[in-house]
Order: structure tokens, then C-alpha cells, then sequence
């Protein structure tokens, strides 16, 4: 079984800065690619931010110079670091990856169960 936990949301003021983490874990899997999604109420889930294995980053437009993924192919976890925040960075913002079990070698879409960020003063 493969789980994705997410940490690091909460209220922070508009310009002030959180760090949301992500930890893949179970076993005998590889995973290809890392990222973030985020959904404001009443919208739909948008993409945010992705890393690959090999270390090649992209960013939504909205937050390109303010957001930054990282990641730790040993660990097996991604962090985001979300800079100058606005209000409307607010929502909930999911974790995801590309992951193949080792067990079937397909490649399937995994989901953290979300954390939220909230941007107001």
C-alpha cells in the first residue's frame, strides 16, 4: 500500500510564507514524478507545481518567483515552499505523484488527503 502524507498548511498573512511537506511511503515502488495541486472552494483542483526524478521543475504561472518544490529521491518526499503569499493562494493543496508498483509495473496517479492554507489578515 502506497500513501502519500501531507503537513505544513495553516493561516498565514498576506506576505508571509509556510512550507508544506509530502512523504511517499510503503514499499516496493519507484516514482517518476512529485508535485502539488491546490483547490479554492468552488473551483476546480488546479495544478501548482511538479518535480521529476531527475530534478526538472514546473510551475503554474500564478505562483512561478513566489513557489518553490524540492524534493529527495532518498526519502521520498517533496516539499513546497510558498513565498509573498496572497489571498488567493488560499485553499486546500493536495500532493500527488506518479508511482509504479513494483508488483503490477503500471503507472497510477496517487493523492494526499490534503492540507489546508489559508492567506488572510
Amino acid at each position: 500500500q502506497v500513501q502519500l502524507v501531507e503537513s505544513g498548511g495553516g493561516l498565514v498573512q498576506p506576505g508571509g510564507s509556510l512550507r508544506l511537506s509530502c512523504a511517499a511511503s510503503g514499499s516496493s515502488f519507484d516514482i517518476n514524478t512529485m508535485g502539488w495541486y491546490r483547490q479554492a472552494p468552488g473551483e476546480e483542483r488546479e495544478f501548482v507545481a511538479r518535480i521529476t526524478s531527475s530534478g526538472t521543475t514546473n510551475y503554474a504561472g500564478s505562483v512561478k518567483g513566489r513557489f518553490t518544490i524540492s524534493g529527495d529521491n532518498t526519502k521520498r518526499t517533496v516539499d513546497l515552499q510558498l513565498n509573498s503569499l496572497k489571498p488567493e493562494d488560499t485553499a486546500v493543496y493536495y500532493c500527488n505523484a506518479l508511482i509504479r508498483r513494483r508488483t503490477t509495473w503500471l503507472w497510477s496517479e496517487y493523492w494526499g488527503q490534503g492540507t489546508q492554507v489559508t492567506v488572510s489578515s
